[in-house]
């Protein structure tokens, strides 16, 4: 044992060194060195051991075998060490002292082994019922014993599993590779892409060449792929740079990591793109433009790897009920094997139009290109000039792919893959596989724009995940469905460039190229108009209080049109669902709805006159007599109406203030009362709480609220003339809901504590904070920012937050406006990229707006304060 002591620390010493080197920059082949290293070891191992014990006599031979990544010799910094101790008849006892000799100094230096010990027989028979064994040892690699032992192995596993059940088998691995997809997503997608498992993943190029090695026996390594003819001389190099980047970053993650590793999680990005020296430019970080290559590359090893199985025929077909020939309306293409080719590559130089030609073919059938198809149209992309990008006929294609629904082929992104979307509108070029490094967008610029036209093409269909019915009622009526996929299709475009405003540069920049497009100047103009404003709703529905009719009039007055407000609705909806769950929740969808139906009414009937708001509170009032006629006499109601502030009046349903004003008669001399409601989703609760009102109420319940870990997502205040406070919450529900009845009896206790003074909720929150802070730092820091806004509403001061959230900022804020004589009457909670944004409506204690210089200096100042320490 000593021995093998000795020499585990010398494999330790250059492993050491080898994976400094490769840090360094220094290693290109560190995979096959590092597989060399332990080579080396396990033959003097296995030497040492032969002379001392006589394992591996003539009569029962042995043999040490690398199998699965290591025997591709893909062995990466703390990948598993995969071992085949092989016995060409019964296993021997002395096998126990082999291994116990050989492994186990290696896992006491902290080695992750992988071993099996086997007789042929053994192995072949566990081969045949099981797929990872079978693929493991087509790997396999002989490393020292009997060589013999290792040929005859890969002959039975060839005569007997893989010249019998070859089709089985690939079936089988196809089938896996497909779980597989589905259970990690589409790498090419995510922000943080798992890189050996994902689509577009390394087990995507390890399934190509089991899939070849079960197909030829010669085929021993990834060079052989391209010798006997599975991929082009420009594919395999292609393949080959691709997987030597992310087989650098494998390394350096899981080195980073200090242990085996394959999701790259946001906390490694930043470091890993300083570690592959990627510099700042073109108005991106360097870890955006670190993941931008990466993406690209996982893209190209998922484009190989369906092109591979297609032109293997392992692809599924659907079956044609009309001749290939029928179907298609296009001289120059034919249908192989249900794909869409080109007849010639010939046609393509004599009719350049093909080649949009095929992809309006593919999104009528419903048929993807070939991979021969993709290839033509690379190599003649050059024929897509200014000529061609103008021309009325290309155009006329292009708007048939945008509005054309396929429900299993995305058309669009067939286009972008092979080149031909930025060949035909190169002013995208900058934003293909552009990051935005946050946790709110989920996807790269291009692929988000391309999910924006999918997901309102799938409104209205069993695809649609909307979750409400009115966005395929509205997608449906539409007349010209082109604009406003139009404008899905580049509504981010000015993210090309840096710096704020990108819906404003999008907006200059779709005009030019609807205007080279010769689209008339009314549809430039609609579409020019749902880019720029691409945002203002979902903004306006998150941000200001929809409940004031005056904010639906301003919303009103700059889209003035019933038609252009739907196709904002519908991009608005799409836009979101495409960025991720951070922007799309069923809260949000009901903000933003209720706000585009306040809008459609004021559109569509005009603004509420005075006259009208009047008649409105008195038929209120009349509704509440009748509903609560056995619960308090009429004139004790009338005196009740006398102290409701109008707004309130005129904003709450007469079933809301019924509820209201049942907590109030049960106040009595309590502090406060409360009511919480479970929505119909079960995604909010709404907590109504009647109370005595005293400075600082407000930001004390708020606290309350962040000590117990529940999220609020809105708040309303109204204050009555006899003194009462009327708050009324949005939430988050507990995150454990089996006891949230109990969550909800502590959290009003520690309530009462708080208000009679027992509870310091200052200090209790400190407490919480500092943990908060010490477990999640912030990698990209964006700045604070206070705007102070008394333009949006006639009657109160409008001050917006924005910045990295945390439990208690909304106490800290809150109690800041208190103490600078301010009252809160309403509040929202909503997000900008990975910031969030507290607005709050205010008026001073004597009910005026903000309005002085000095007093808006003295609030941000307050804010700023509080910030600072974040």
């Amino acid at each position: 044992m000593k021995k093998f002591n000795h020499a585990s620390k010398s494999l330790q010493q250059k492993r050491k060194s080898l994976i400094s080197s490769f840090l360094k920059g220094k290693e290109p082949s560190f995979l096959k060195q590092h597989a060399e290293l332990l080579d080396e070891y396990f033959c003097e191992g296995y030497k040492t051991n032969l002379i001392d014990t006589g394992t591996g006599t003539i009569k029962n031979p042995c043999a040490i075998i690398a199998v699965g990544g290591y025997g591709r010799q893909e062995q990466c910094v703390h990948s598993d060490i995969d071992l085949l101790f092989l016995f060409n008849k019964e296993i021997p006892g002395s096998a126990d002292n082999l291994i116990r000799e050989i492994l186990y100094p290696l896992w006491d230096i902290g080695f992750d082994i992988g071993y099996a010990v086997r007789s042929l027989k053994e192995c072949v028979s566990l081969a045949k019922k099981d797929i990872e064994v079978l693929t493991s040892l087509l790997d396999a690699r002989f490393i020292c014993g009997t060589s013999s032992l290792h040929f005859e192995l890969m002959e039975l596993v060839r005569k007997k599993i893989l010249l019998k059940q070859s089709q089985k088998i690939t079936k089988a691995l196809i089938e896996n590779n497909r779980k597989r997809h589905q259970r990690f997503g589409d790498s090419t997608y995510l922000l943080e892409p798992n890189l050996k498992e994902g689509l577009g993943g390394l087990r995507d190029y390890h399934t190509m060449l089991w899939i070849a090695k079960i197909k030829s026996s010669d085929i021993k390594q990834r060079r052989d792929l391209e010798y006997y003819g599975y991929l082009s001389h420009e594919e395999y190099n292609a393949l080959t740079n691709a997987l030597s980047f992310i087989w650098n970053v494998r390394n350096r993650l899981q080195h980073l990591a200090g242990r085996k590793c394959d999701y790259l999680y946001f906390e490694y990005q930043m470091k890993l793109a300083k570690d592959l020296h990627f510099k700042k430019g073109n108005g991106q970080e360097p870890v955006e433009r670190f993941l931008g290559k990466l993406h690209s590359r996982m893209e190209l090893l998922k484009e190989q790897l369906l092109m591979f199985l297609y032109e293997q025929s392992y692809t599924k077909r659907s079956r044609l009920k009309t001749k290939p020939e029928k179907l298609v309306k296009v001289k120059g293409l034919s249908i192989i094997r249900n794909r869409l080719n080109f007849r010639t590559p010939e046609d393509i130089l004599s009719s350049p139009d093909l080649m949009i030609k095929i992809f309006e073919e593919s999104a009528r059938l419903n048929i993807p290109l070939g991979a021969e198809a993709k290839r033509l149209v690379k190599d003649f992309a050059y024929l897509i000039n200014d000529d061609f990008r103008s021309s009325v006929s290309a155009v006329k294609s292009f708007q048939k792919i945008l509005v054309t629904y396929t429900p299993t082929l995305n058309v669009l992104n067939e286009m972008l893959n092979t080149g031909f979307l930025v060949r035909f509108i190169p002013e995208i070029k900058g934003i293909v596989n552009r990051f935005q490094y946050d946790e709110y967008h989920l996807y790269p610029v291009d692929k988000h724009m391309l999910l924006t036209v999918q997901a309102i093409k799938n409104f209205g269909t069993s695809k649609d995940t909307s979750n409400d019915p009115l966005c395929g009622e509205l997608y449906k009526l539409l007349t010209s469905k082109k604009l406003i996929l139009w404008a899905a299709l580049l509504h981010d475009v000015g993210k090309r460039e840096p710096g704020a405003g990108h819906s404003h540069r999008g907006a200059l920049i779709v005009q030019s190229i609807l205007t080279a497009k010769h689209l008339k100047p009314a549809d430039i103009e609609t579409v020019v108009f749902l880019v720029e404003n691409h945002l203002f709703l979902i903004k306006t529905a998150t941000r200001r209080d929809i409940n004031d009719e005056q904010t639906a009039i301003t919303c009103a007055r700059k889209i003035k049109d019933v038609k252009r407000l739907e196709m904002l609705y519908l991009l608005t909806v799409a836009d979101s669902i495409s960025t991720g769950p951070k922007a799309w929740s069923s809260w949000t969808s009901a903000l933003l709805k209720n706000l585009f139906l306040e809008v459609h009414r004021i559109l569509e009937k005009g603004e509420l006159a005075t006259e009208e708001a009047i008649e409105l509170i008195e038929k209120k009032k009349k509704e509440l007599f009748v509903l609560t006629t056995t619960l308090l006499p009429r004139q004790e109601l009338e005196a009740l109406f006398n102290v409701m502030s109008p707004r309130y009046i005129l904003y709450s349903p007469a079933q809301d203030m019924l509820k209201h004003i049942r907590l109030y008669k049960s106040l009595e001399k309590s502090d406060f009362v409360w009511d919480v409601i479970k929505a119909h989703d079960s995604n909010t609760r709404t907590v109504t709480i009647c109370a005595k009102d005293r400075p600082g109420l407000f930001s004390k319940i708020a606290g309350i609220f962040t000590l117990n870990s529940l999220d609020i997502l809105d708040t309303q205040a109204y204050t009555w003339k006899n003194n009462i406070a009327l708050d009324i919450f949005k939430v988050k529900p507990p995150l454990d809901q089996i006891f949230e009845d109990e969550k909800w009896v502590k959290t009003k206790k520690e309530l009462e504590s708080a208000l009679s003074g027992k509870l310091n909720l200052v200090e209790a929150l400190d407490k919480k904070i500092s943990s908060y802070r010490a477990s999640k730092p912030h990698d990209l820091v964006r700045p604070h920012r206070i705007n102070v806004d008394n333009k949006s509403s006639s009657f109160f001061t409008i001050i917006e937050v924005f910045t990295y959230d945390f439990p208690g900022l909304l106490f800290k804020i809150t109690d800041a406006l208190y103490r600078c004589g301010l009252d809160i009457r309403i509040a929202k909670i909503a997000t900008k990229v990975d910031q969030v944004i507290d607005i709050f409506y205010v008026r001073d204690f004597e009910g005026q707006k903000i309005d002085s210089d000095d007093q808006i200096s003295a609030i941000k100042a307050a804010i700023e304060k509080i910030l600072i320490k974040i």
